[in-house]
């Protein structure tokens, strides 16, 4: 008290006073479980805890007290509780309910957003149910491959801010910092993958356990996450997030994991309606990008300009055998030619991906590609500069280690070398690419 009192003489009430509130927020904020994205504060899910309270138990965080007798481990008061209550039939009835609700909720919401919405003429759909899995629909797919820092966070929220779409970020985001080029864990992507395209969590344990404790995985699915917020102790149920997706005729997904030579079994799949778009960027410009990132540093897929460069020849040769192959299935875009076009690139990109270019997306284009605004994960940027600024922020002796081991991925991209430092600072890099 005696420090509060001294504050208070020497900074004036109105200085205490900020104060006293501000350590009073907080510890609200920490109460509520409130952490802070780069969209500002967010409320943590905690599944079950919520339902528990309204059946008069206790939040089953923790573990409880063993009343067991002898050498043997007891069962916790609220392990029993838990084991009660959660295989009650009336648990089960009201976890029910509230699935039916939220589904029907998020269907009302979605054929809102499809009003005068305008079908691509080579859907040959007339109606969003021949497109939503609920009714016996193929909903549309976008799926962009790419790799980390390379633009994918703006082009997936582009696609995202299309009506009635449901995105799926970041799908292989719990096999942490690697890249996936084949083998057992390939397989496994591939089947994650499929997994989520045809809206079945049923069987991704790992996936779901993961994201309760990283909840940005959902966090960037604007409408999910919006349902989430009102039915918490749903949110990591397989049985509603399978329902839910099923009320979409649009799908987007965006993953930065997966080399392109392993999404052939995506493209064949006739059950899926998919368009697969490679994302491709300069290296030297990722790489920069990637030093603002704290988890990148030691993990050598992700810092190594030698394997980004590999990745980006291997996605080169076999972008020619899709191209070939999938010819209206397959594209290819480089970041560059998006950031310095964005209109007239998304406009190419939407029909590719057989989406309508809709009032939302140019409302988000109008928004998102004027100015650099917050961090390094913002989606807001200056569209002409973001793509080359690598250029003043990058030592030389960096660039020339990186173009050693990158000569051949740069010429296949269309990507020019600087020749000295003085050259470095005011060259354009990015030359004109027909793939």
């Amino acid at each position: 008290m005696a420090d509060v009192y001294s504050l208070w003489r020497s900074h004036g009430r109105i200085a205490v006073l900020s104060l006293l509130v501000s350590m009073t927020l907080l510890v609200l904020l920490v109460h509520n479980d409130v952490r802070f994205s780069r969209d500002g504060p967010i409320a943590l899910i905690k599944p079950i805890s919520r339902r528990m309270q309204n059946y008069g138990g206790e939040d089953l965080t923790g573990t409880g007290t063993g009343t067991g007798t002898g050498t043997g481990t007891g069962t916790g008061a609220k392990d029993v509780y838990a084991q009660e209550v959660l295989g009650s039939d009336e648990w089960r009835e009201d976890v029910e309910a509230e699935t039916k609700a939220a589904i029907k909720q998020q269907r009302e919401k979605n054929h809102i957003e499809m009003q005068d919405y305008e079908f691509h003429p080579k859907l040959n759909v007339r109606s969003m149910d021949e497109l939503t899995p609920e009714t016996g629909g193929k909903p549309v797919m976008s799926v962009v491959l790419t790799s980390w820092r390379s633009g994918s966070t703006f082009l997936g929220d582009l696609l995202q801010s299309h009506p009635a779409t449901y995105y799926h970020y970041e799908p292989l985001l719990d096999f942490g910092i690697t890249q996936v080029r084949g083998g057992e864990l390939g397989e496994k992507a591939i089947m994650n993958l499929k997994a989520l395209l045809h809206c079945n969590y049923t069987n991704l344990g790992s996936y779901l356990d993961y994201g309760t404790s990283h909840q940005y995985l959902f966090l960037h699915n604007e409408r999910l996450w919006s349902l989430c917020h009102q039915y918490p102790d749903l949110c990591w149920d397989p049985t509603f997030l399978s329902g839910v997706c099923k009320t979409f005729p649009f799908q987007s997904m965006k993953t930065v994991r997966l080399r392109l030579k392993l999404a052939q079994p995506l493209l064949e799949d006739r059950s899926l309606r998919t368009q697969i778009l490679l994302l491709v960027r300069d290296p030297r410009g990722t790489i920069q990008s990637r030093h603002h990132r704290d988890w990148c540093p030691g993990n050598p897929d992700c810092s190594d300009p030698a394997r980004l460069c590999k990745d980006l020849e291997s996605d080169y040769e076999t972008a020619k055998i899709f191209k070939r192959k999938y010819p209206n299935n397959f594209r290819v875009i480089r970041y560059e030619d998006l950031s310095f076009n964005p209109y007239n690139k998304t406009k190419e990109l939407f029909e590719f991906f057989h989406l309508q270019y809709h009032p939302q997306v140019q409302e988000f284009l109008k928004t998102h590609t004027q100015q650099t605004i917050g961090g390094v994960s913002s989606t807001f940027r200056d569209s002409k500069t973001a793509p080359v600024h690598w250029r003043k922020d990058l030592a030389w002796s960096e660039v020339k280690a990186i173009q050693k081991v990158c000569t051949k991925a740069l010429n296949h991209w269309g990507y020019d070398i600087a020749t000295d430092e003085k050259n470095l600072r005011t060259f354009m890099p990015v030359l004109d690419f027909v793939f």
